[in-house]
This record gives C-alpha cells, sequence and structure tokens, in this order.
C-alpha cells in the first residue's frame, strides 16, 4: 500500500466521513427552537405548502445539490456498488462547498437498475435545488440523463459527462493557441468512448463544427463498416460527430492527428504512435490513475503538450474547474436546464483565465478562486 494511500485511509477513519450537516442558525435557548422547529416552523411550512414557487427562499432547496451515484462506474474503480461509491460522493460534496460554496448531499443508491434510479430521483428532487449524475456506467447515463431533463424542473448533470467535456475543451482551446493551429483544421482521435468520451467529441464539434473526430474503441475505430455499435456510437456516426473511411486500431487513428484525448485505460498510447502524429501533437491522457501514457514518454516521443488528470504533474484537467461553478450559477440564476450554450460559455470562461497560455499552463489551477465565479457567470 502507497504512502498516500495510507494517510487517505487513516484520515476517513479519524473523521468518520469528509461532510457534516451544520445548523444555519444555531439552536441555543427555548427561543431559538420556536423560531427553528415548534411551532415557528409550522408557519413556514403553511406558506411554502401554499407558495411552492417561493421554497427556494424558506428551505434548502435554493442552495442545495444532490449528488447521485449508483456506484457503476467509479472512476478508475469501476463498478464497486454503492457503499464503495459513498467516499466519492462525500469528496465531491467537500468540493462544491470548497470551491463554490455550494451545499451538497451525496446519496448512493442500492440499484443499478436505469427505472428504479429515474425513479428515485425524481421522489427526491423536491428537495433539491440541482441534481448532479455521478459515476454511472454508459450507456444507461445518458438514458437516465435525459429522462431527469424531461421530467424535473431542476438542473440535471451527469458530471462524468460534461464537466469532463467543458474541461477538456477549455484546455485544447489554449492549447491550440499554443502551438498556434486552428481546432476547425485539426484531426482529434479520442480513445474512450463512455460517457466522458462521448460527450467530449460533441462539445468540441459544437465549438469547432469542421474539426475531423476520430472515436476508438476497444475494438477499434468507430466506423459506418462495424455491426456491432451500440446506439450510442451509431448516433456519434449519423449525427456527423466522428468521421473514418474505414477500420484500424489506435496507432491508425493516430497517424497525422494533432490531438489524442484519453479517457481509457492505462498504457495504450506508446510512444511510437506519437511518433506518427503531425508535428506539436497535444496529449491529453486522462486516465486516473494511472494515464494513457505517462508525460515524461509522451514527451520524448516528441509531444509538445501533455495534460493528464493527476495533480503531480502540470496541466491537470480536473472536473472541480467545472461542476462547482456550473451548479453554483444554476442555483444563483435559477436555470432549469444546462444547456449545450451554457456549456461552451463555460469551457471558454475557464481557458479565458489563463490569459497567457504556454506549454505547461493551458488551464487554471484547481485552487484558483476566480474559476467557479467565472463560470458561474456564465450559467444563465
Amino acid at each position: 500500500m502507497k504512502g498516500n494511500d495510507k494517510k487517505a485511509l487513516a484520515l476517513h477513519k479519524k473523521l468518520g466521513g469528509k461532510i457534516r450537516i451544520v445548523p444555519a442558525q444555531p439552536v441555543k435557548n427555548r427561543s431559538d427552537l420556536a423560531l427553528v422547529y415548534t411551532p415557528g416552523v409550522a408557519a413556514v411550512s403553511s406558506y411554502v405548502a401554499k407558495n411552492p414557487a417561493e421554497a427556494r427562499e424558506y428551505t434548502m432547496k435554493g442552495r442545495t445539490i444532490a449528488i447521485v451515484s449508483d456506484g457503476s462506474a467509479v472512476l478508475g474503480l469501476g463498478n464497486i456498488g454503492a457503499l464503495g461509491a459513498l467516499p466519492v460522493m462525500e469528496g465531491k460534496a467537500a468540493l462544491f462547498k470548497t470551491f463554490a460554496d455550494v451545499d451538497a448531499v451525496p446519496l448512493v443508491l442500492d440499484t443499478q437498475d436505469a427505472d428504479e434510479i429515474v425513479e428515485t430521483v425524481i421522489r427526491i428532487a423536491p428537495a433539491f435545488g440541482g441534481i448532479n449524475l455521478e459515476d454511472i456506467a454508459a450507456p444507461k447515463c445518458f438514458d437516465i440523463e435525459r429522462r431527469l431533463i424531461e421530467a424535473l424542473d431542476i438542473p440535471v448533470m451527469h458530471d462524468d459527462q460534461h464537466g469532463t467535456a467543458i474541461v477538456v475543451l477549455a484546455g485544447l482551446i489554449n492549447a491550440m493557441k499554443v502551438v498556434k493551429k486552428d481546432l476547425n483544421k485539426s484531426v482529434v482521435t479520442v480513445s474512450g468512448v463512455g460517457s466522458a468520451g462521448v460527450a467530449t467529441m460533441r462539445l468540441i464539434k459544437k465549438f469547432a463544427p469542421k474539426v475531423k473526430i476520430l472515436a476508438v474503441d476497444s475494438t477499434g475505430i468507430v466506423w459506418k463498416g462495424r455491426t456491432d455499435l451500440n446506439e450510442t456510437k451509431q448516433h456519434l456516426i449519423n449525427d456527423g460527430i466522428v468521421f473514418a473511411e474505414g477500420g484500424g486500431d489506435l496507432a491508425a487513428a493516430l497517424v497525422q492527428a494533432d490531438v489524442f484525448i484519453g479517457v481509457s485505460k492505462p498504457g495504450v498510447l506508446k510512444t511510437e504512435m506519437i511518433r506518427k502524429m503531425n508535428p506539436d501533437a497535444i496529449i491529453f491522457a486522462m486516465a486516473n490513475p494511472t494515464p494513457e501514457i505517462m508525460p515524461e514518454e509522451a514527451y520524448k516521443a516528441g509531444a509538445r503538450i501533455v495534460a493528464t488528470g493527476r495533480s503531480d504533474y502540470p496541466n491537470q484537467i480536473n472536473n472541480s474547474l467545472a461542476f462547482p461553478g456550473i451548479f453554483r450559477g444554476a442555483l444563483d440564476n435559477r436555470v432549469t436546464k444546462i444547456t449545450e450554450r451554457m456549456k461552451l460559455k463555460a469551457a471558454e470562461a475557464i481557458a479565458k483565465l489563463v490569459r497567457k497560455p504556454t506549454v505547461k499552463e493551458i488551464v487554471p489551477d484547481m485552487f484558483d478562486k476566480r474559476v467557479a465565479k467565472a463560470v458561474a457567470k456564465v450559467i444563465r
């Protein structure tokens, strides 16, 4: 067991979890009790029942997000179930509060059935101002998110999809400035066609409609000649998101590519593949905790810019640059749906915070206090 793992286990055992419920109004005497609970609370309950549109002002709904997971696709760990996912959701709640002062409640569900997840979230939704879906496996995550967006009048976002896509696009915008290339004239190869990969490809295509995107899954290049494609992958072709004239493996998809985006698994990107990419290659190797290729190897192979999901290397592509500000803005501006336009604006806002991008700085630091505010401002 690594030293950091030991420290993390010791800390969590000592704390008994990472979040606490703390009253906004301390109950110190009978006068306080009469206001926050009986008899005063009856007046508030009656008022909210008659004026449901004002629940945001009188209850936690106006400042609280539910973080919902079934534990079926926990980053780097796979399907570890509800209890296994709980520490991750607690951590997410801690980041919501730390970076954007958003209260968040982790809710891990003891079901991995899409219908049951949708029904459960709809039933608990009245208490919350937004729903952050997390670590739910593809392709069911697409269906769950779509159905909840249609059913609810509060924002719903699957962060594994859209948080990743937003931060990747922000980094890519600045990386293109550094290498002096036009994304609309570039070839982007994406390894991994799960939730993060699909959302990333769609958002990049929305930002740069003429970009050529090649998608590679565990079988190879996604193209119309394959007979094993699920509905999600078929939509990528039919919607014009990805383009390929024939099949092949990742190595074939990287010949004369300008950008590699990895949301797949460790070690799949080899140095010889990078050498066959176009000059000034951009590598986003985001598998965690071990990326598709280690930065040192990528640089030796000729990559100009390398980003990972890790905090011990420059250019950390991390969802925490996006989701706290998105929900902060959604709560503040009473947004009912997170739109594609908002996601694009969020990516651009993050990118603009790096005024002079360099090889080692294409996204702001996670602890940059400007980030959540800049993102929140465009969510309206």
